[in-house]
C-alpha cells in the first residue's frame, strides 16, 4: 500500500504542514511521516484517536451524522483530524503559519485516495 507516497506528498503540497499519520482504532500508528519527531506525531495519533471515539459517542446521542472532519486550534498549532474507515483515521500537523482551509481542502483528497487503498470484505 503506497500510504507512505501519500502522506508525503500530502506534506509537500501544504506549507507549513508538520506531519501526518495513519492510526487505528486503538491509536497504533500504521504509517506516518514527519518534519517533527517521530514520538511526537505517533504521541499526537494515539490521542487523536481517543477524541475521535468520545466526538463520534456524543455525535451519536444528539443524532447528528457521521462525522466527516475534525480541526482542532491551538495557540501554536492545528490538528485535523479525518475518518478513513470505521478503524482508521489520518491526522495532519500544521505549524502556526499553515492556512487550516487549505489544509483541509487539500486533506480531504488524500483521503479519498487513502479510502480506495483499504481493503473491504
Amino acid at each position: 500500500m503506497p500510504f507512505k507516497s501519500l502522506l508525503k506528498r500530502l506534506l509537500e503540497d501544504i506549507p507549513g504542514a508538520l506531519g501526518a499519520i495513519i492510526v487505528d482504532w486503538e491509536g497504533e500508528a500504521v504509517d506516518q511521516v514527519a518534519r517533527i519527531n517521530e514520538y511526537d506525531i505517533k504521541v499526537l495519533g494515539a490521542h487523536s484517536g481517543i477524541l475521535l471515539g468520545l466526538l463520534r459517542e456524543a455525535l451519536s446521542r444528539v443524532d447528528s451524522g457521521k462525522l466527516l472532519d475534525v480541526v482542532i486550534r491551538t495557540g501554536q498549532n492545528k490538528t485535523l483530524i479525518s475518518p478513513l474507515t470505521e478503524d482508521y483515521l489520518l491526522i495532519l500537523q500544521l505549524g502556526p503559519e499553515a492556512i487550516a482551509a487549505r489544509a483541509a481542502y487539500r486533506m480531504r483528497y488524500c483521503v479519498d485516495e487513502l479510502r480506495g487503498e483499504f481493503e473491504f470484505d
